[in-house]
């Protein structure tokens, strides 16, 4: 393979082939972007906040991500705590039960932060603000693409 062209060939093809593998990779792996990055891409991209609103909107995301945090590590833990049930167990008994339960809690705990968090920047917006923000939610929690 000491033909300079064929080394040539040889790399632009593998160069082709990195470069589709790469968009093929994001049109099909990578999943949809969560609700919260598309709904404060809409805030701050569409929606032509005033510099009061983005002063409180940011007040309360720090609120917010510290609070998400919190639940996040929370569920995590409730996670190990179901690994050691089952490893316990090998079935579905009394600690396994109880393990899922409490996770089930904590994720019930983080969608209504989350709720609260998302009537929060509600609140900061007008009125015709607000309706683009409540088509945006809308669509985003009954699965529609814009």
């Amino acid at each position: 393979m000491r033909d300079p062209r064929r080394l040539v060939l040889l790399a632009l093809l593998t160069f082709a082939a990195a470069i589709a593998g790469v968009v093929i990779g994001r049109v099909y792996v990578v999943p949809d972007r969560p609700v919260e990055n598309e709904l404060h891409e809409l805030l701050h991209r569409d929606l032509k906040l005033d510099a009061g609103q983005h002063a409180r909107l940011e007040t309360i995301e720090k609120s917010y991500a510290i609070r998400r945090q919190a639940l996040e590590a929370e569920l995590r833990a409730d996670n190990v705590r179901l690994a050691e049930a089952i490893d316990a167990e090998h079935g579905y008994g009394p600690r396994v039960s109880a393990a899922v339960d409490r996770s089930h809690q904590a994720m019930g705990e983080l969608q209504k932060e989350t709720l609260e968090h998302i009537f929060a920047m509600r609140a900061v917006l007008r009125p015709d603000q607000a309706a683009k923000f409540d088509e945006a939610v809308v669509k985003a929690l009954t699965a529609q693409k814009k």
